[in-house]
């Protein structure tokens, strides 16, 4: 089984929902399928909103896959459980998932936030969990 490109991006400051915006965007206008994860039902409805909201002309087609609506047919989906509803092959990190999971994509993108040590710290940690699980991340 081939191995997913894993990409880091490096986060000066708090503004991870519009990147999770920008690499939707960017992965839709190729043809792709995305999941992206999130924290909790408050983000997951919070970006909901923001998808459609955040960049004035452009339609994003997504969903927040919270169980009540039917997301398989939608280009971008957005969750809080380890669920590849929509059959993405991409998958874009708001909140970290299991190797397991990752191991799903063809391409995971993920974050350094080092505007926070704590995270920058644990981010740090699953940059090299992913080196030693035979991944070869690389910053973006």
């Amino acid at each position: 089984m081939p191995r997913p490109l894993i990409e880091f991006i490096k986060l000066k400051k708090p503004e991870k929902a519009r990147y999770l915006c920008e690499l939707a965007e960017e992965f839709f206008q190729q043809g792709k399928r995305v999941l992206i994860t999130v924290n909790d039902d408050n983000q997951g409805v919070t970006l909901d909103l923001f998808l459609w909201t955040w960049h004035k002309g452009s339609f994003l087609p997504h969903c927040f896959d919270n169980g009540a609506v039917d997301c398989l047919d939608e280009p971008v989906v957005i969750t809080t459980a380890e669920r590849n509803g929509n059959g993405a092959r991409v998958l874009i990190q708001g909140k970290p998932c299991s190797l397991e999971f990752v191991r799903g994509f063809d391409q995971v993108i993920d974050f350094a936030e080092s505007y926070d040590e704590m995270l920058l710290q644990q981010s740090r940690r699953r940059f090299v969990l992913y080196r030693e699980a035979g991944f070869a991340p690389r910053m973006r």
